[in-house]
C-alpha cells in the first residue's frame, strides 16, 4: 500500500485553525468529533448551523447578521444566505492590524514597493473620495485593465467600499477582448495602464485605450497608470486622467464604508468568452467574503502575520482570492510579468525576500520547472512556506513528486480546484489530513460537492460528473444583463435539474479526496468510452521532449477518434520514432483506448489569459466549425497553425 507523500505532526495539526473550528464545532454542537470526516458531513448536512458558526468564529464585521442564515427561493439558484445582513467586504478586508507590509509589490522591469495597512487605508480613502466625485455611487460600474498592481487592488476595495461594483482584465488581451467584457456592463470609470512589460518587451496600451475611450459611452472618467515616463503622451490628452492627478484633490481621512445586504454586487467576474461573448458572473460582498475567509483560514490555515502569494494576473479569479487574504491578515506579494523573467527563479526569489508562507501557482508553472531540471530547495530559502498552492489545471502525481523532491519536503500540497463561476473552489487543501500523490486532499467545508453517473446516482471509485447538491454562499447572484436568469440556469442547472453541474470531470478517492480527470464539455468519447483530457497529459507531458500538449476528439467514420498535440522542446522534431514512444507511454500506463489515432507538432498550444489550455478552440477547427471569440485568447495567433492540417484528412 502506497504511503501519504505528507502527513502533519500531532502538534501541527493542533495548532491549525481548522483544528480549533473543529473542537468549538464540536462543543455547538453538543459532541466531538471523531475525524475531519466527520465534521465536513455535518458541515453539509447541517450546513446553516455550519455558515453562522464560522461567521462568528472567523470575526466577520456587520453593522447587522440577521437571525435568518438561508431563506430558499423557487429554485436552487433562488436562494439567499443572511438574508437579513447588512456588511462591506471592503471594511473586512482593511480592519486587520498588519504589522509591516499589508503588500509586497515586484515587477518584471525591476520595480519594487510596498504598503503598510495603514497606507493602504489611506489609498483606498484617497481613491474612493475621487470615485464619489466623479459621480460614483452604489452600485455603478467601475473597472480596470491593468497589471496585478497595488493600484488595481486599491481600486477594488475603493470601489466595494461605496457599494459599487468592480470588474478588472488582464491589459494583454486585445481591445475586442476587452470590449466584450467592459462592453456589457459600462463603466462609469475605467483605470487603465499606459503598457505593461512582458518576457522583457514592453507593450503600449494607447491605442486599446483610445478604442475603449471611443466605445464606452458610459465613461466618465478614464484614469491612467503611467509605466513609461520617457512617453508622457497622456499629459497632453485632456481626456485622461493621470492616477496621481486623480488623487490628488483628496487627503486621507477616515473611510466609510457602505453596509449593503449580503447579495448585493461586489464584481463582475469573466468566463473565458472561447464560446461567444464572456458571460458577466456576478458576485456578492457576502458570499465572497465568507467563502474566502473559510478557504483561507480553514483550508489554507492563513493567520495573521503569514505572507500570501499566487502568481495570477488580474482577469483570473484567483486575483480576486489572493485579494481577500488581507481579510486574514496576511500580506499579500503581488507580481506583474512573466514567472521565467529573467530567468527559472524569480518567483522563488520573491518568496525568499517576503518570507512566503503560502506559495501558490499553477501546474503547468511546476511542470515547467520540472521539465528545466529546476531545484528551488538548494538554491533558495523556502523554509518559511507551510502551503504549495496549484490549480488551473490538474496536477499530475509527478507534479506531486516535484514538490516534494525539489521545492519543500515539509508542507502542505494543496492541488485546489473551483472557478470563476464561484469565484472560489469546491476540492482544497487541508492542513490536517495526510496529502495522497495526484489526489486534491477534500471537499469544501459547507459544500455539497458530489460525484454523479450519467444517470445521476452517485458514485465513488468511478468516473463521473462534479456536481453540488445545496446551495451555497458564493453562487452567483446572477449573470449581468440576464434579468429573468434563463442564461444562468442553462450554464449550471439544466444537465441535472435542480442540481449545481459544474462541468468536471472527477472521481472521489478512498481516502476522501478528488482526482480531476478534465473538462466533461472536452471528454473524449471514443468508441463510447468517456476518457478524460488530463489521463493523457498526464502521461505525455513526462516525456522530456514533450514541452507541452493538447489533446481534442475529431469526428470521423461515424465516431470520434483522439487527436494529440505536442509542442516539444527546442531543436525537438516528432519523427516515428518518438510518436512510437509517446503511444507507448500512453498505452502502458492508461488503456489502449488512450493512445491517439494522430500525434501532430505544433509551434504553440492556445490558452486563455489565466494560462488555461483552450481544448474547445481547437476541437471546433479541426471539426470544420467556427471558433466563436479569438480574442479572449492570450495566443489567438496559434489557432492557424490549426487550420487545415493535411494529416487529420485520413
Amino acid at each position: 500500500m502506497t504511503s501519504a507523500l505528507w502527513t502533519p505532526t500531532d502538534s501541527a495539526v493542533h495548532e491549525t485553525q481548522m483544528y480549533a473550528f473543529m473542537e468549538r464545532a464540536g462543543e455547538a454542537r453538543g459532541r466531538p468529533f471523531k475525524s475531519y470526516e466527520d465534521l465536513r458531513a455535518w458541515s453539509v448536512e447541517e450546513d446553516e448551523m455550519f455558515w453562522s458558526l464560522f461567521w462568528d468564529f472567523a470575526g466577520i464585521t456587520a453593522s447587522r447578521k440577521g437571525e435568518v442564515v438561508f431563506e430558499a427561493g423557487e429554485s436552487f439558484e433562488r436562494g439567499r444566505f443572511f438574508p437579513g445582513a447588512r456588511l462591506n467586504y471592503a471594511e473586512n478586508m482593511l480592519k486587520s492590524d498588519i504589522k509591516g507590509d499589508a503588500l509586497v509589490f515586484w515587477q518584471e522591469d525591476g520595480e519594487r514597493s510596498s504598503l503598510s495597512m495603514e497606507e493602504l487605508r489611506h489609498e483606498v480613502s484617497r481613491f474612493a473620495q475621487a470615485l464619489r466625485a466623479a459621480g460614483v455611487g452604489e452600485g455603478d460600474r467601475v473597472a480596470a485593465m491593468g497589471g496585478n498592481r497595488p493600484e488595481i487592488l486599491i481600486a477594488l476595495l475603493a470601489t466595494a467600499s461605496l457599494g459599487a461594483i468592480f470588474s478588472s482584465c488582464s491589459p494583454d488581451y486585445g481591445a475586442a477582448g476587452v470590449l466584450d467584457r467592459f462592453g456589457q456592463v459600462e463603466p462609469k470609470v475605467l483605470l487603465v495602464t499606459q503598457g505593461f512589460t512582458y518576457k522583457g518587451i514592453y507593450f503600449c496600451c494607447r491605442e486599446k485605450i483610445a478604442l475603449l475611450q471611443e466605445s464606452l459611452p458610459s465613461l466618465a472618467k478614464v484614469v491612467l497608470i503611467p509605466s513609461v515616463k520617457q512617453d508622457p503622451w497622456y499629459e497632453s490628452d485632456h481626456s485622461i486622467t493621470p492616477y496621481d492627478a486623480f488623487l490628488a484633490p483628496f487627503a486621507p481621512q477616515s473611510l466609510t464604508y457602505t453596509q449593503v445586504p449580503f447579495s448585493h454586487p461586489l464584481m463582475i467576474l469573466f468566463s473565458s468568452g472561447t464560446t461567444g461573448k464572456p458571460k458577466c458572473i456576478v458576485h456578492a460582498h457576502g458570499g465572497t467574503l465568507i467563502q474566502h475567509l473559510k478557504e483561507h483560514r480553514l483550508h489554507a490555515d492563513v493567520r495573521p502575520g503569514d505572507v500570501l502569494f499566487y502568481y495570477t494576473t488580474t482577469s483570473w479569479m484567483m486575483w480576486n482570492w489572493l485579494v481577500s487574504g488581507l481579510g486574514s491578515g496576511a500580506t499579500l506579494m503581488l507580481y506583474d510579468g512573466s514567472p521565467f523573467h529573467s530567468g527559472p527563479n524569480v518567483l522563488f526569489d520573491f518568496a525568499q525576500h517576503a518570507g512566503c508562507t503560502h506559495f501558490g501557482v499553477s501546474a503547468k508553472y511546476l511542470d515547467a520547472l520540472a521539465k528545466d531540471g529546476q531545484t528551488p530547495s538548494q538554491t533558495h530559502d523556502l523554509s518559511k512556506i507551510r502551503m504549495v498552492m496549484s490549480t488551473g489545471s490538474p496536477l499530475s502525481p509527478e507534479g506531486f513528486d516535484y514538490v516534494y523532491t525539489n521545492m519543500t519536503p515539509n508542507a502542505c500540497l494543496a492541488s485546489i480546484s473551483g472557478g470563476t463561476d464561484i469565484v472560489s473552489c469546491f476540492a482544497l487543501g487541508n492542513p490536517i489530513a495526510p496529502v495522497w500523490r495526484g489526489e486534491l486532499q477534500t471537499r469544501g467545508l459547507g459544500m455539497a460537492v458530489d460525484v454523479w453517473d450519467k444517470d445521476g446516482k452517485s458514485v465513488v471509485g468511478q468516473k463521473g460528473e462534479l456536481v453540488c447538491t445545496k446551495p451555497f454562499p458564493s453562487m452567483p447572484v446572477c449573470f449581468w444583463n440576464d434579468p429573468q436568469g434563463a442564461r444562468y440556469h442553462k450554464a449550471y442547472f439544466a444537465h441535472f435539474p435542480g442540481v449545481w453541474r459544474h462541468g468536471d470531470f472527477v472521481e472521489l478517492t478512498p481516502h476522501g479526496g478528488l482526482v480531476i480527470h478534465g473538462r466533461s464539455d472536452t471528454v473524449l468519447n471514443p468508441g463510447g468510452v468517456r476518457i478524460g483530457t488530463a489521463e493523457i497529459y498526464r502521461q505525455v507531458e513526462h516525456l522530456d521532449e514533450v514541452q507541452e500538449s493538447l489533446v481534442v476528439a475529431q469526428q470521423w467514420q461515424g465516431d470520434v477518434r483522439v487527436i494529440l498535440f505536442v509542442k516539444l522542446k527546442d531543436g525537438v522534431l516528432l519523427n516515428e520514432d518518438l510518436r512510437t514512444k509517446i503511444r507507448l507511454q500512453i498505452r502502458e500506463n492508461t488503456t489502449p483506448r488512450h493512445v491517439p489515432a494522430k500525434i501532430i507538432q505544433v509551434p504553440d498550444i492556445p490558452r486563455t489569459g489565466s494560462g488555461k489550455i483552450v481544448e474547445m478552440a481547437v476541437t471546433d477547427i479541426i471539426n470544420g466549425r467556427e471558433v466563436a471569440n479569438t480574442d479572449a485568447l492570450a495566443n489567438p495567433q496559434s489557432l492557424d497553425f490549426y487550420k487545415d492540417i493535411e494529416a487529420l484528412r485520413s
